[in-house]
Parts: structure tokens; C-alpha cells; sequence
């Protein structure tokens, strides 16, 4: 109900709007020379408010429905056309209705007689402005459609740099710090020795994280030197509980990962799964058709805190600026599978958002131009064409024809200089900006 009467309050200030229109029209005609008819304009008013409203209703759905189904794939060419083509038929049927209401209902003419009488130009003028009403809802859908797009690629972009840093803050959990300390507390009395190793592992964990945080990529041979140091701590603390297949090498020197993927694979197969003698937890790492493959035995713990996925989230994040080939997870009854693809060659990814920065730079600065010189040539355009026509006017009639081009294209000129030097009298030279921040600041979002 709350929509319909949204719907209906837009049609009454279309069709006012519309009629007002119609109104300076005839005034430039001079059909109020001889003085101005109060009962013809209210029946002119409220012939125009029945088609407005029928018509913005019939519109409006079909608008909305093809704009919920496609969505933004409603540009594509045969759908926008089948938009057009609905458009043209539901105003059609909707002209029809409202002549109906108007004529039979309101003016109280046959229904035979009116039918009889029915022809083509009696629609062609309803018609015309409900398509052209049609097409500027959808240029406004568009362009919000645009916006909402540039906000939300300014938002992966600005967090770009946060998700890097959430995944660095949380590549060892607390917890794992946490217990690895009460580990070494009880080793240090129960066995020196054991508890020495422990710490010199433990040491090795954090001097090569405080090591790679930087980098983008590391050798798959680093990496898998490092897992083995860290499942040597989940050793001292799980015993025999944990069984790892990890190679000592990988086939090919050269291949790439992101660093510390393996040791958050590893930390996330222990924090989710069962860990005991009797239930062992089972990890094995392997190459597969160019991807580093962890696998583990899937024994998933009965009360567990709610994962929140960062792990995972933080790992397909750095690999996507880095490559198109995807990180795949598969989970089956039995087993959890995760797949890093083994890049080939260094790629930086500093080196990477530099170039997309430029490039976006450039697009947008070429973009400007581009609308500056496009409104430069439309003034000139204008203060060719308009003198030319004036001139045409002034010698072939006394009716002054020539201020509606004058208007309606100096209206254009004036909006093109707007949008060109991205000013908006309305909302001010920077509300564009300022309301992708305000969306790009809202987690809702």
C-alpha cells in the first residue's frame, strides 16, 4: 500500500509537471490572447491527471518488474529492447483505459459508440510521452546503477589495505599463542630439553612471519619449510594426534604462493577438527595440476565457535590481486580440500595497484576532457546555429518559433557545462564525492 501511494504521488507531479508544459506551449501559441477559459483548463487538467496516472501505474510496474528480474543486465540489447517493447504495448492498453474512464466513465459516451469511433491518433501523442517518460527513469536508473558501482570499487580498493592488514593481524591466533605458552610452561618442568626445542621452533614461527608480512609472493620451498617448523610446535603440543604427508621439496623452484596460506590451512584443520590419539587428524600437502593441494580428514569438533572466515577470506583476497586463477575449497563427508594455485612468475602487488591507480587516473582525466571539449564544441555549436535560426524566424514569420530551440537547447548547453566541470546547483560541486563517501563509510552498505 505504502508503494502505491508512492506511485500515485509521482504521477500527479508527472502529470502536472506535464501539463504545465503543455500550458507555456499554448501560451507561445497565443491560445490565451482572447483570455484565459477557467472550465477548459480544468477539464484540459484533469483530462491530463487520469492518462498521467494510468499510464505511470502501467509504466511503473512493468519498470519495476524488469528492473528486479534483470537487474543490472537490463542494458543488454535485447532485454532494454524487450523493456521497450512491453513499455510500448502496456502504455497502448493503458491509453486505451484511461479514454475509456474519461469518455465512458466521466463524459458518459456509448461504449459501442465509442469503440466505433476509436483510431490511432488518439494514442500517438499519449504514447510518445510515456516512452519518453519511460526512457528518463531509466537514464536515472542508470546513472544511480553508475554511482553505485563507482562506490563500491572505491570501497574495495580503499580496502585493499585494511583486508591486507586483517590478514596479517591474523594470521596466528591468539589462542595459538596462548596455548603454545602453557605448553612451554608445563614442558620447562616436566622436560628441559623439549621445552628448549619448543621455544627455538616457536622463535622460527614468528622471525618468519615478522619476515614475509611483506612480501607479496614467497617460494612454495620457503613456505613448505615453514609448515613443517610450525606443525613441529602442534607436535609438542598434539604428540601423535597430528599426521603430516608434506613434500620436502616442490617440482618446480620456481613456483609462487601467497605467504603464510599453509600455516593458516594448518591452524584452521586443527582449530575445526576433532585432535586426539584415538581420532588422529590426518594433513597431507601435495602439487596437483599446478596447485599446492591441503587436504585433511574431516572430524569436525561438536561445539566450536562460529568461524568467521578470514582465514580463507584473507587468503582468496591477496590471491586475487595477485591472479585471476581462484583459490577452491571442497568439502566433502570424508575430507576439506583448499587449492592455491602455484604462480609462475613474481608478481608485485604494490607494483599492481600503482598501474590500476594510474590507469584509473588516466581513464578519468581522459574522461573529463573528453566532456570538456564536448561542451566547448556544444556552445559553439549553439552560438552558431541560433543567430542562423533567429535570422530564419525573423524572415519567414511573425510567430517566435525560435525560442524553444533556444530554450530547450540552451537548457541542454547549460546542463552539459554542469556535468562537464561536475558542478550540481542543487547539490553542490561536490555532493557526487561526498555521497560515495557517505556510502563507502556505511558497513550496511
Amino acid at each position: 500500500m505504502r508503494r502505491l501511494k508512492k506511485h500515485v504521488l509521482n504521477a500527479l507531479v508527472i502529470g502536472i509537471s506535464i501539463y504545465t508544459v503543455f500550458l507555456v506551449i499554448y501560451f507561445f501559441m497565443g491560445r490565451f490572447e482572447e483570455g484565459v477559459d477557467y472550465d477548459w483548463l480544468w477539464g484540459n487538467f484533469l483530462d491530463n491527471m487520469i492518462f498521467s496516472t494510468i499510464l505511470y501505474l502501467v509504466n511503473a510496474f512493468w519498470y519495476g518488474y524488469m528492473i528486479d528480474r534483470y537487474k543490472e543486465g537490463l542494458l543488454k540489447t535485447k532485454r532494454f529492447a524487450m523493456a521497450i517493447i512491453g513499455h510500448t504495448l502496456l502504455s497502448v492498453v493503458g491509453v486505451f483505459i484511461a479514454r475509456v474512464v474519461l469518455l465512458v466513465g466521466v463524459y458518459n459516451q456509448n461504449l459501442p459508440e465509442f469503440l466505433s469511433e476509436e483510431s490511432f491518433d488518439e494514442y500517438y501523442l499519449s504514447l510518445i510521452i510515456s516512452l519518453v517518460v519511460a526512457l528518463i527513469f531509466y537514464a536515472f536508473w542508470y546513472y544511480r546503477q553508475r554511482q553505485e558501482t563507482k562506490v563500491k570499487e572505491q570501497k574495495i580498493i580503499a580496502g585493499t589495505a585494511s583486508a591486507k592488514f586483517d590478514a596479517l593481524k591474523n594470521q596466528l591466533d591468539p589462542h595459538f599463542l596462548f596455548n603454545s605458552l602453557n605448553v612451554l610452561t608445563s614442558l620447562i618442568e616436566e622436560d628441559p630439553y623439549q621445552a628448549q626445542k619448543f621455544t627455538t621452533s616457536l622463535s622460527k614461527v614468528y622471525r618468519y612471519v615478522l619476515e614475509q608480512k611483506n612480501k607479496d609472493v614467497v617460494s612454495v620451498d620457503e613456505e613448505l619449510e615453514f609448515a613443517k617448523t610450525y606443525v613441529r610446535l602442534l607436535k609438542m603440543r598434539f604428540e601423535d594426534s597430528i599426521v603430516l604427508d608434506i613434500p620436502e621439496k616442490s617440482s618446480d623452484p620456481e613456483a609462487k604462493i601467497v605467504p603464510l596460506s599453509l600455516q593458516l590451512l594448518l591452524e584452521n584443520a586443527v582449530k575445526h577438527n576433532v585432535v586426539t590419539k584415538t581420532r588422529p587428524l590426518h594433513i597431507s600437502v601435495f602439487e596437483e595440476n599446478g596447485s599446492l593441494v591441503v587436504r585433511n580428514n574431516l572430524q569436525e569438533k561438536q561445539v566450536v565457535k562460529k568461524s568467521s572466515g578470514v582465514g580463507l577470506q584473507n587468503i582468496r583476497q591477496r590471491y586475487g590481486l595477485l591472479t585471476d586463477r581462484q583459490v577452491s575449497i571442497d568439502k566433502t563427508s570424508s575430507d576439506f580440500k583448499v587449492r592455491l594455485p602455484m604462480l609462475r612468475k613474481q608478481v608485485s602487488m604494490i607494483t599492481v595497484q600503482k598501474e590500476l591507480i594510474e590507469d584509473k587516473r588516466y581513464q578519468k582525466a581522459k574522461e573529463k576532457v573528453e566532456k570538456i571539449k564536448g561542451f566547448y564544441g556544444n556552445v559553439i555549436s549553439y552560438c552558431i546555429v541560433i543567430p542562423f535560426l533567429a535570422y530564419l524566424n525573423y524572415r519567414t514569420t511573425s510567430f517566435p518559433w525560435v525560442i524553444f530551440p533556444m530554450l530547450g537547447w540552451g537548457f541542454g548547453v547549460f546542463a552539459h557545462g554542469m556535468e562537464a566541470f561536475g558542478y550540481h546547483p542543487l547539490w553542490g560541486k561536490r555532493w557526487e564525492e561526498r555521497k560515495m563517501r557517505q556510502y563507502m563509510e556505511d558497513e550496511n552498505f
